[in-house]
């Protein structure tokens, strides 16, 4: 029987929360949910809503599966799931390194997406989690991009959440990574780097240009084989692709990287070549409860022969 709760919550399917869409008025107006849908959101297919209805994953304000002829109610509300027919399976598994009643704290591998977009929902660390602690509200309190490893935080508490947010946007956080690059002689370390970054072409690239400093990265030497190195990296600054740019400015980019210093198409099957980048230490007073946090991640970056 479909349900007819005034206040319909949709529960989570297989790690995947529901989407809701207010229907607002149109002229003219559709004749049915399928129709608007199609209009509102034109980058999505018109089979792959079809599908949706057909799979049963549409529903309405008070939690009845709609069908494709459902008629159209202004003002109203739906949910609906997003599942993809086809999705690249991340052969790589993240660790549950820390627990507490306000977050988790996890070992995130190379190539998986932190929250569902583009081409990848199942294969995200937000859906793997939720599937495996139930916890629906769960909450990326920070990110790293696909290619980092390392350590993410998830807020487990919505009341808190916003406290352990507000530690990383005011960079009370001390975040260390280790990245495997060129070994450079007569680059003299440690050194600190400042550099003014803004967007880049393509748009998901960053780019050095001239002006007042924006990104600043402490750079130290750990070890290396004549060739390669590996380097502590030390952000003061949270800029999009920060270490990275900042290491290929130094003429030294990071091994593997498939965006600097040129950007290199690589097929989404391929995952031979991680980008060499790892999250490896994290450390902060927690806010609630004043205690020191400190926590390493469990993988590691070794030098190449």
């Amino acid at each position: 029987m479909p349900m007819l709760l005034s206040n319909f919550i949709p529960p989570m399917i297989n790690g995947v929360s529901a989407s809701k869409v207010f229907l607002k008025a149109l002229q003219p107006q559709p004749q049915s949910v399928y129709q608007y849908l199609c209009l509102e959101f034109p980058h999505i297919e018109a089979q792959e809503w079809l599908q949706r209805f057909q799979d049963g994953l549409i529903f309405d304000a008070q939690g009845q599966k709609l069908n494709v002829n459902s008629p159209f109610q202004p003002n109203s509300h739906v949910f609906y799931y997003r599942f993809l027919t086809h999705e690249i399976h991340v052969p790589f598994e993240h660790h549950i390194i820390f627990e507490n009643e306000h977050f988790i704290a996890v070992d995130k591998p190379h190539f998986l997406t932190i929250s569902p977009t583009g081409q990848y929902v199942q294969e995200t660390l937000l859906v793997r989690l939720k599937k495996q602690t139930s916890i629906e509200h769960l909450t990326p309190i920070h990110r790293l991009d696909r290619e980092t490893a390392g350590i993410v935080l998830f807020s487990k508490c919505i009341e808190s959440r916003g406290i352990y947010q507000q530690l990383f946007a005011d960079r009370k956080v001390q975040k260390t990574y280790h990245a495997i690059a060129p070994y450079l002689p007569t680059l003299k370390l440690p050194l600190t780097l400042r550099l003014r970054m803004e967007k880049g072409e393509p748009f998901y690239t960053t780019r050095q240009i001239e002006g007042v400093a924006n990104s600043e990265t402490e750079i130290q030497l750990l070890e290396h084989n004549q060739q390669w190195a590996k380097y502590l990296l030390t952000p003061h600054t949270g800029k999009q692709h920060q270490l990275r740019l900042h290491l290929s400015h130094l003429g030294i980019p990071i091994q593997n990287d498939p965006f600097y210093p040129q950007v290199k198409h690589k097929d989404d099957h391929d995952f031979s070549a991680p980008l060499q980048l790892l999250a490896k230490h994290i450390e902060f007073i927690d806010p609630v409860s004043k205690q020191q946090i400190s926590l390493s991640s469990t993988f590691d970056l070794t030098l190449s022969s």
